[in-house]
């Protein structure tokens, strides 16, 4: 007896051999999976049973880089000489707001950001806040938002010096009082991580007690780096190098570090992010919402660096970010055949579950992981849904509202487009009431 079954469904399933399992039986037990087999399971009983004939099943999406409290931002009416480049939507858009945020705007965020997670089908991300006017405490209001949706995440503060040495270290001393409260309350659904804003806002001692805190606690690292090209000028004129050959020198780079964007990289700085293991967070909607230029993604993948997809705190449907993967190196490279649909797939799951460290955890369906997992309905689809179509399907046709269940360690947190976990009029109300507060800080609209 298991807990549960998933029949009849089209398992994909994105292990090594990306196995494609049609009329595919997956057993869960105890938040793991225990099998998946085709055929109807062999006779084994379930407490409950779910029919997925005509569905596909595959793994939980998994945003490699985020900002959750970006949510508050969707729509607002700016009051603002429009930016002409990245360095000045830091200044004129980002900056304020996060000087406007508070803990519970914080809290607002990431609650929403939640309930459109679970239902467009992600089911780990990992997600850096940033605030200076709220910084002790407030990974405690974030991590109960996770917690009440049911989905999974690492969370961390954006240490930054952007106004002071002291904010970088009151941001720093945050994330390690989360990590350690972490640790000893045994937490399961919330990890830990330090996180640095990126390197033209930090000095190399702060980069250095951050890489001390990550290997003390063994929790990953992440920061932002050549995101634009203000970064890269930032250190050639500080320092006299470029970015990554900078953080290589301070000794941040290593197998535990998720180097977010890496969009103004040279093939030197290529070699080092190979050589020390360090790992990249590609967000395309961001940076083309952003203008900052494509990253060299498919130089990334055949240097065998790995690469996990995020979305940078914009757009949370993660099969939108999916398709606009796919599609961006080909445009920039002239070339249809860059990235293939498997190649973003494992972008979006076992990739981004291996940037932190969970890849023998999360990201596919395979016997000893945990149940997190999607039921997809492609009823929509104007043409048939098989083993040799479906990965054209995902990256092509499915979308987020195509996501019937969503299931986090055996929890049904959606089903059949039902929320389980979450008051989802309720979580709107909280998030628009702390819109609305938020917006008229930023002169975005009158009280």
């Amino acid at each position: 007896m298991v807990d549960l079954l998933i029949k009849n469904g089209l398992a994909v399933t994105m292990d090594k051999e990306c196995r494609i399992i049609p009329d595919a039986t997956i057993a869960i037990d105890d938040g793991r999976i225990k099998s998946v087999k085709r055929g109807r399971g062999g006779g084994v009983k379930a407490e409950e049973v779910i029919d997925a004939h005509g569905k596909i099943v595959m793994p939980g999406l998994v945003c490699a880089h985020t900002h959750l409290y970006g949510m508050l931002l969707r729509g607002a009416p700016l009051k603002l000489e429009p930016p002409t480049d990245f360095s000045q939507i830091l200044q004129r858009v980002w900056w304020p707001m996060d000087e406007a945020m508070g803990k519970e705007d914080a809290y607002a965020s990431a609650l929403v950001s939640c309930l459109e997670f679970l239902k467009t089908g992600t089911t780990f991300f990992a997600d850096t806040f940033s605030g200076p006017n709220a910084i002790t405490g407030v990974l405690d209001r974030i991590s109960a938002a996770v917690e009440q949706s049911g989905i999974r995440g690492a969370i961390a503060f954006e240490a930054t010096e952007r106004h002071s040495r002291a904010e970088g270290a009151k941001g720093m001393r945050e994330n390690e009082r989360f990590i350690k409260k972490l640790k000893k309350a045994r937490a399961r659904r919330v990890m830990g991580m330090v996180s640095l804003h990126a390197s033209f806002t930090v000095s190399d001692e702060l980069i250095t007690w951050g890489r001390d805190i990550a290997s003390r606690h063994k929790v990953p690292l992440t920061i932002h780096a050549s995101e634009g090209l203000a970064d890269v000028h930032h250190n050639y004129e500080k320092h006299g190098k470029r970015t990554i050959e900078r953080m290589k020198e301070v000794g941040l780079l290593a197998s535990d570090v998720v180097l977010a964007h890496c969009v103004h990289v040279n093939e030197e700085e290529l070699e080092i992010i190979k050589k020390t293991g360090a790992k990249v967070a590609h967000n395309p909607m961001s940076n083309m919402l952003n203008a900052v230029g494509v990253a060299p993604v498919q130089k990334m993948l055949k240097m065998g660096i790995p690469v996990g997809l995020g979305n940078d705190g914009y757009i949370f449907d993660g099969f939108e970010n999916i398709r606009a993967a796919f599609l961006i190196h080909k445009v920039a490279g002239r070339d249809p055949r860059v990235i293939s649909p498997r190649e973003v797939l494992e972008m979006a799951t076992i990739r981004g579950a291996e940037l932190y460290g969970l890849g023998n955890e999360l990201g596919s369906l395979e016997p000893g992981k945990l149940a997190d997992l999607i039921i997809i309905n492609p009823s929509t689809a104007p043409t048939p849904v098989t083993p040799e179509s479906v990965l054209g399907h995902l990256v092509n046709t499915v979308d987020g509202d195509d996501v019937e269940t969503t299931m986090v360690e055996g929890n049904l947190l959606m089903h059949e487009r039902k929320i389980l976990s979450m008051d989802e009029g309720e979580v709107v109300n909280v998030s628009r009431r702390a819109a609305k507060k938020l917006w008229q800080k930023l002169g975005a609209t009158k009280k």
